[in-house]
């Protein structure tokens, strides 16, 4: 079965640094889009970012951009998103999934949180 673990949130400052890390079981990684997501307390989930199977063509939602930047390794199974200049409003728990998953309530890990406070 599809499994998703993501890791790496933690309290940052305003301004600093996180990499979030995703590892994926179950299915065949390396075919698939990968996105993160996030979700804030009384917030709908949230598209951050995509990236293409091959790692090509990465977007990301405007709030964004020039801060994150989403990437992958196949060989590992592992999706990553890297963010930068983090803002107060980035606080959410962040989860990642497959687009093909992501209609699917069960696909979905725990997440990892993520509090920027200052």
């Amino acid at each position: 079965q599809v499994q998703l673990e993501e890791s790496g949130g933690d309290l940052v400052q305003p301004g600093g640094s996180l990499r979030l890390s995703c590892a994926a079981s179950g299915f065949t990684f390396s075919m698939k889009a990968m996105s993160w997501y996030r979700q804030a307390p009384g917030k709908e989930r949230e598209l951050v970012a995509s990236i293409g199977s091959t790692g090509a063509n990465p977007t990301y939602v405007a709030s964004v951009k020039g801060r994150f930047a989403i990437s992958r390794d196949n060989n590992r199974n592992t999706l990553y998103l890297q963010m930068n200049s983090l803002k107060l409003e980035d606080t959410a728990t962040y989860y990642c999934n497959a687009a093909i998953f992501a209609g699917i309530k069960g696909s979905w890990g725990k997440g990892t949180q993520v509090t920027v406070s200052s």
